[in-house]
């Protein structure tokens, strides 16, 4: 029988950074070229190929879809050369294809490796996601609080006014209520058009970014990214499923799911320690974007591991 490799995250943590460093550089001469698709393909091609370069026995969890929706990082599909350890891969090689190709901020490229058997399968449906970062009570607030208790709660755990906070949402039609309840408390709002796992991972660093929460509801695989950075970065989150009508159940049933109603804390969408990198594409707060000069082209990674609570940022300037 042949003996089980350990997850040797500290390791891995710098190859994982490369894999995103590759995505975000192939997407370098596309930033702004209005190429949604373009931009797309030259991550996930890129992020494949680093991936496989590294001595894990991967599967990817949360993909780029079904097999027959995507050729490459679909759903199942075995990464790596197959001689390391067993590791779960969930993935974003461009979060961001819009915010790319209009060079919007926060465009990302993203990648969480952990045990085999640590992250949630989620299904491709929508999610209800509330997030704040560290330094709070557990259950300070719940997705059982109306938008004004949420934000009420927070403020007095910060010791501040409503006034004083910043709630980070999707804008979309179907937030318009959860937008309107905000203001009507006085707290300030971010809106984004994309790119919900940044929105997430910038509530665990609100004295850079500005933002103190976020809530809405968005896909649930992107949430099991965002779960994955909160659980190195520090902070809370907590989702349910928004299972819409009977596909998004079977969705749900194909993943294992069986409680439709379960809420689910960031330590149940990620049960064991994962490592997470995430490399900027356009420019942000949290990460800057890639910086490309006659010869050469820059980009800054933020590196976590769970473990150790460990965040680094790392820049690499490269010739191309």
């Amino acid at each position: 029988m042949t003996k089980a490799i350990d997850f040797n995250d500290p390791s891995l943590s710098l190859d994982l950074a490369r894999v995103s460093e590759t995505a975000a550089i192939a997407c370098a001469p596309l930033i702004g070229q209005g190429d949604e698709k373009a931009a797309d393909l030259a991550a996930v091609a890129a992020m494949h190929s680093q991936l496989n370069t590294l001595d894990i026995s991967g599967v990817v969890v949360i993909g780029e879809g079904e097999q027959d929706e995507a050729p490459l990082l679909y759903l199942g599909e075995n990464v790596g050369s197959g001689t390391g350890p067993d590791v779960d891969i969930a993935l974003d090689p461009l979060e961001g294809t819009t915010l790319t190709a209009k060079d919007m901020p926060n465009a990302l490229a993203v990648i969480a490796m952990g045990p085999r058997g640590s992250m949630l399968h989620a299904p491709d449906t929508y999610m209800d996601k509330l997030a704040i970062g560290p330094g709070y009570a557990s259950g300070v607030v719940s997705l059982d609080m109306s938008t004004r208790e949420r934000i009420e709660a927070l403020a007095k755990a910060k010791g501040c006014n409503p006034s004083d906070i910043t709630v980070c949402v999707l804008d979309r039609p179907r937030h318009e209520n959860i937008i309107d309840e905000i203001r009507s408390t006085g707290a300030a709002i971010r809106l984004i058009t994309d790119g919900d796992v940044a929105g997430v991972m910038h509530c665990a660093e609100t004295a850079r970014t500005g933002i103190d929460m976020y809530m809405g509801s968005g896909g649930a695989p992107e949430g099991v990214l965002a779960a994955a950075a909160l659980k190195c970065m520090g902070g809370q989150m907590i989702g349910r499923l928004l299972l819409r009508n009977q596909d998004d159940k079977s969705r749900a049933r194909s993943a294992g799911i069986t409680d439709f109603d379960k809420i689910y804390s960031c330590d149940d969408m990620v049960t064991q320690d994962v490592i997470f990198a995430a490399s900027g594409i356009t420019y942000g707060k949290l990460v800057a974007g890639i910086k490309r000069e006659p010869g050469f082209v820059s980009v800054e990674t933020i590196l976590m591991r769970s473990k150790t609570g460990s965040v680094r940022r790392l820049h690499l300037r490269k010739p191309v």
